[in-house]
């Protein structure tokens, strides 16, 4: 069985920054591209950022672009979520999601949870102003 577990998330001042991980049990990630989505009650699943099999491709959504940054480390079966300077609109329970459909994706394949097959149950962010 294929889980994904999302850690790091918490109550981070606005400004600051977190780490967030997404491991990845059951399934080797190294042909998969792999996303972060977030959510808040008020919005559907939104698009952050997605990474190529290889790391080597990476993709933001434009509200995120420069403040995070997206990794990943297919010898531990985990990706990573850079947030840096973060704003209270940033605050959502954030998601990893991984594709078998798909090595490497940008653009509107990448914003699309549908091209994503398995994800994670998501880890908080709060941002306190």
């Amino acid at each position: 069985q294929v889980r994904l577990f999302e850690s790091g998330g918490g109550l981070v001042q606005a400004g600051n920054s977190v780490r967030l991980s997404c491991v990845v049990s059951g399934r080797t990630i190294n042909r998969d591209a792999m996303g972060w989505f977030r959510q808040t009650s008020r919005k559907e699943r939104e698009f952050v950022a997605a990474i190529s099999w290889s790391g080597s491709t990476t993709y933001y959504a434009d509200s995120v672009k420069g403040r995070f940054t997206i990794s990943r480390d297919n010898a531990k079966n985990t990706m990573y979520l850079q947030v840096n300077s973060l704003r209270p609109t940033d605050a959502a329970v954030y998601y990893c999601a991984t594709s078998a459909k798909f090595a490497s994706v940008t653009g509107v394949t990448a914003t699309r949870p549908v091209n994503y097959d398995y994800w994670g149950q998501g880890t908080q962010v709060t941002v306190s102003s």
